[in-house]
């Protein structure tokens, strides 16, 4: 533990030594402290879906008094399936998605000159996770933790990929431009025709326009 903890101070406030120190970690030293971070925001999504689930519950038994024995009891077997399945899913939509994510960024670290390997570019982005995993649940603050992350990130790709900082930059702004493009320029327009009436310009007024 006092090794995470290292790493954890290392990658938030020295991320260009820390990164030159992990260069020799293993994919799986990453993945561990990728997942042991994620379980923070696991927990507190689980705990925050167990105590609505446990709200609403309650709201409907004071709408329903006949009902509030019953609906204790639902409330509080609903609140552990709901904090079970929150946790659960968190932590493989987490795993899943650092996977997916590191799969797209390695493709452009390789079209900008990075070619230390794909495990590189993993390390990179679980280490430089860091301060969204940590600060990202805090209302107004996950914002800023976002931007940190995304720095430590461009830092790590310069640092184990051994490129420039522009470089660098480059390799991760296209990984984030380029879905986003694909998203307003392509998708979104063919999905317009195809949504129901009433949701478009003049459906919100009950009528189309000629």
């Amino acid at each position: 533990m006092t090794g995470i903890v290292e790493k954890i101070k290392g990658f938030l406030f020295s991320p260009s030594e820390t990164f030159d120190a992990s260069k020799e970690d293993t994919l799986g030293d990453a993945f561990k402290y990728y997942i042991i971070l994620l379980l923070i925001p696991a927990l507190l999504s689980a705990v925050i879906a167990a105590v609505a689930f446990s709200l609403l519950a309650g709201f409907f038994g004071r709408m329903l008094p006949g009902f509030m024995p019953a609906l204790l009891a639902f409330a509080g077997a609903g609140a552990a399936v709901a904090f079970i399945a929150v946790f659960i899913y968190v932590l493989i939509a987490g795993a899943i998605g650092v996977l997916i994510g590191g799969l797209w960024l390695h493709i452009w670290v390789y079209l900008v000159g990075g070619r230390k390997g794909l495990t590189q570019t993993f390390k990179a982005l679980m280490y430089g996770a860091t301060p969204s995993l940590l600060l990202g649940w805090i209302p107004f603050i996950n914002f800023l933790a976002s931007i940190w992350a995304l720095i430590v990130e461009i830092i790590g790709i310069r640092q184990l990929h051994e490129i420039s900082t522009g470089r660098a930059v480059a390799a991760v702004i296209l990984a984030i431009i380029i879905p986003l493009v694909v998203w307003f320029v392509i998708l979104l327009p063919a999905m317009m025709p195809t949504m129901p009436y009433g949701h478009g310009i003049g459906g919100h007024y009950g009528h189309r326009f000629p």
